[in-house]
């Protein structure tokens, strides 16, 4: 009687290691910043009686530093994250690097597209923020299920429905939202993910 020995695919053992040690620290912690200032900032200062009057250029401008300097962060980490990675990781990023300017030039077609077909330009003011996020939170699931990165997926997922579910919130409402429960989680990530490391 013969016996069959199952060998688990080479790609689950080639991968898990070097993706798994991928850190987002800062990245997490880049975008916590941006969200809670950013946002937080619209929150404050939007609506008809708004809590404090500030320049309509300054959110987002605190919104768009955050947010760079968690992508510069994120690509830092995702490119050493790929050297020395076999061929199917190397690929897998590169088309996860693209997802992001997909989605988003989709993104602004979609946003653009409602706002002169619908004579609504103001869509443009909560469609973009709540709609970035939910970009962003899809993307991170893609990420975290080729990453096999449970924080990654979790979190994207908190991303993709609190920021649609803003969405029956009005005046500062979303903003509030993208800023707590946005923020907050990112902050949240950023502890959790100094465990996960010092767990792999």
């Amino acid at each position: 009687m013969s016996t069959v020995t199952v060998v688990p695919p080479a790609v689950a053992q080639s991968t898990g290691s070097r993706t798994a040690r991928l850190d987002n620290r800062i990245p997490y912690a880049s975008f916590a910043v941006a969200y809670l200032l950013g946002h937080g900032a619209a929150a404050i200062s939007a609506g008809p009686d708004p809590m404090v009057d500030l320049p309509g250029w300054l959110p987002m401008t605190l919104l768009a530093i955050g947010i760079l300097a968690g992508s510069v962060a994120a690509t830092r980490a995702a490119t050493r994250a790929q050297r020395g990675a076999g061929p199917a990781e190397v690929l897998s990023g590169k088309l996860l690097g693209t997802a992001w300017a997909v989605a988003f030039t989709g993104l602004f077609f979609a946003i653009t597209g409602l706002a002169v077909t619908l004579d609504m330009p103001e869509l443009h003011t909560i469609l973009w923020p709540t709609g970035s996020a939910f970009v962003v939170g899809l993307i991170y699931l893609a990420e975290g299920a080729v990453r096999r990165n449970v924080l990654h997926y979790a979190l994207g997922s908190w991303l993709a429905l609190v920021s649609t579910a803003a969405l029956f919130l009005t005046s500062a409402g979303p903003y509030w939202i993208l800023a707590l429960a946005g923020g907050g989680a990112y902050l949240l990530a950023t502890v959790l993910e100094s465990r996960r490391l010092a767990d792999g």
